[in-house]
């Protein structure tokens, strides 16, 4: 049962959802969806009794995977089986789309482009939100040249490119989680929004099946979309039941993308607990990327047998498992291990200023036949064992994906900010 809520005025209403503010608690909001499906703006506008269920669980689903991939939304929780609550978001009125595969109105005004022609990178397009003008394409030019001003936030260059960015990473997310299911995100719609407190752009709205078109085995005959909705020549109760099939059919689906393709784990070796600090920096980064950590003591110099002993015991349950070797000094495990296991090694040297430049030379220089790559940072080598289970499992990937993404966006904030000071410092100069 959900919790009773303090809901104030109206705050916005949508074609599929209303707004509400939250007396209680300053900042979000309650967004609550409509049994209402609409094509076209609206020309063509029917009820579907359930929709709102369906839509508020999908785009509940959607927004907890990115958030748990590390991306920014407004997003907070479910609420009831037809509301969530989110951050009270300024909204920036542009249709962001990107796709994948040539479909719908990309081939109307691309005459020659044939269907299914496959974009390598992604397609970029934007949309300004106007329903008398039908939603008219805006290049980045007209964005910026509007110079919207949202919560105190002037959207610029910086803020355009973040968006940019952002939607091909959120596209790129779950394209890559909708694979396991053997579904292809053809294109897709977001909108973003300035959250009211922090000046940050987030992803904000919603995302459900009204956002996307899904091909199930890259099939549009198959279509699970709103796409079925728009190409009825008749509404007819039967038509509207096999929408909503269509629709149940996603938001069932949708929350098998929030579970691990394939188990793992990285077991970092160490040869004396006096490595313990470099150790848990591994297993710290690990755990940001939902990879399992574990830390055993044993040196391939003193106690060999014991080594091999560890190895067999992790190889023997068929969990896929990365192997971290830390030793100081001379590094005898990485190279044993590497020697005596299938397995992917890592060795990850505690160097000291004292000798490292030559104790990591037994990491570096290994015997013929020898595989086992050396990181240095620990961070790192959590780093690229997350990328070596990431081929496999979806969740992992979509942390990297969000990492590289954050990396980006956190550069470019910083460039900003450097800019606005030198324009201060020049300023002050010439006063």
């Amino acid at each position: 049962m959900a919790n009773i809520l303090k809901v104030g005025q109206k705050l916005n209403e949508g074609k599929t959802k209303q707004i509400f503010e939250l007396l209680d608690q300053p900042g979000l909001v309650l967004v609550q969806s409509k049994d209402q499906i609409t094509a076209g703006n609206a020309v063509r506008k029917d009820q579907m009794e359930g929709k709102a269920a369906i839509a508020n669980k999908t785009t509940s689903c959607v927004f907890q995977l990115l958030q748990e991939s590390g991306i920014k939304t407004a997003f907070v929780k479910q609420h009831s089986d037809t509301a969530f609550i989110a951050a009270h978001c300024e909204m920036i009125p542009i249709e962001w789309v990107c796709r994948r595969v040539a479909t719908g109105s990309f081939l109307k005004r691309n005459p020659g482009v044939k269907e299914g022609y496959r974009f390598s990178p992604l397609k970029m397009e934007m949309f300004f939100k106007d329903d008398a003008n039908n939603d008219p394409q805006w290049s980045e030019e007209q964005l910026l040249e509007a110079k919207f001003c949202l919560a105190g936030l002037t959207i610029g260059q910086c803020e355009v490119d973040i968006m940019n960015r952002s939607t091909v990473a959120i596209f790129e997310i779950l394209e890559k989680a909708w694979a396991t299911q053997n579904c292809t995100l053809v294109d897709m719609k977001i909108e973003f929004g300035v959250n009211v407190k922090t000046q940050e752009i987030v992803l904000a709205d919603v995302i459900d099946n009204d956002s996307w078109r899904l091909w199930p085995a890259g099939d549009r005959s198959q279509q699970k979309d709103k796409q079925v909705y728009r190409d009825l020549k008749e509404v007819t109760p039967e038509a509207m039941q096999m929408v909503k099939r269509n629709f149940e059919w996603v938001s069932e689906r949708v929350k098998l993308l929030l579970k691990p393709q394939a188990s793992s784990r990285v077991v970092v070796l160490m040869g004396s607990t006096s490595d313990m600090a470099h150790c848990e920096k591994i297993r710290k980064a690990c755990t940001s990327y939902g990879i399992p950590c574990v830390l055993r003591v044993t040196s391939a110099h003193k106690g060999p047998d014991e080594t091999l002993r560890i190895k067999a015991e992790y190889e023997g349950d068929g969990i896929p498992t990365v192997f971290v070797a830390v030793a100081g000094r001379s590094n005898g495990l990485g190279p044993v291990m590497s020697g005596n296991t299938a397995y992917p090694v890592i060795n990850c040297p505690p160097l000291t200023p004292d000798w490292g430049s030559q104790d990591v030379w037994s990491s570096l220089r290994m015997p013929s036949g020898l595989g086992c790559s050396t990181v240095l940072s620990p961070e790192a080598s959590a780093q690229f064992a997350a990328q070596i289970f990431g081929l496999s499992d979806h969740l992992v990937w979509c942390k990297l994906r969000a990492s590289m993404l954050n990396t980006w966006v956190s550069l470019k904030l910083a460039d900003k900010k450097l800019q606005g000071n030198d324009h201060k410092y020049i300023l002050k100069l010439f006063k």
